[in-house]
This record gives C-alpha cells, structure tokens and sequence, in this order.
C-alpha cells in the first residue's frame, strides 16, 4: 500500500507531516529522516486495529453527536 503525505516546514524550526487520507494522522520532527520514520510509524498506528469483537447488550444506543 502506497499512501501520499504532505510535508510542511514548521514556523518554529523542523517540519509536520500528514497523511490526508487518514484524518488525524499527522507527526512532527526536526528532520526528514527523522520525519519519514514518524509519518510511517504514525501510520502503522492510524491502520492498526483492534481485532476482538466489541461486545454489545441490548440496552446500548448509538447516539450523533455535531461538534
């Protein structure tokens, strides 16, 4: 799998990254190697998934919260 991340210089020194199509997945360094181990290790942990069932009773509701 192959996933685009977009780099930026930081105001305050060093740079950030995200990965726009995994909303959240950002990370931040000093370097771009540095960067590149962040973003990909930011990944894994975006992608990484719980694979024990979620246990639901009867009584649970699901709510739609707009922030």
């Amino acid at each position: 799998m192959k996933l685009k991340a977009i780099v930026h210089t930081a105001e305050e020194g060093g740079f950030w990254a995200e990965v726009p199509s995994l909303p959240g997945c950002v990370t931040q360094a000093e370097t771009l190697p540095e960067l590149r181990a962040n973003i990909t290790s930011a990944i894994e942990g975006w992608l990484s998934v719980n694979d024990e069932p979620t246990e639901s009773r009867p009584d649970d509701q699901v709510i739609e919260i707009a922030i």
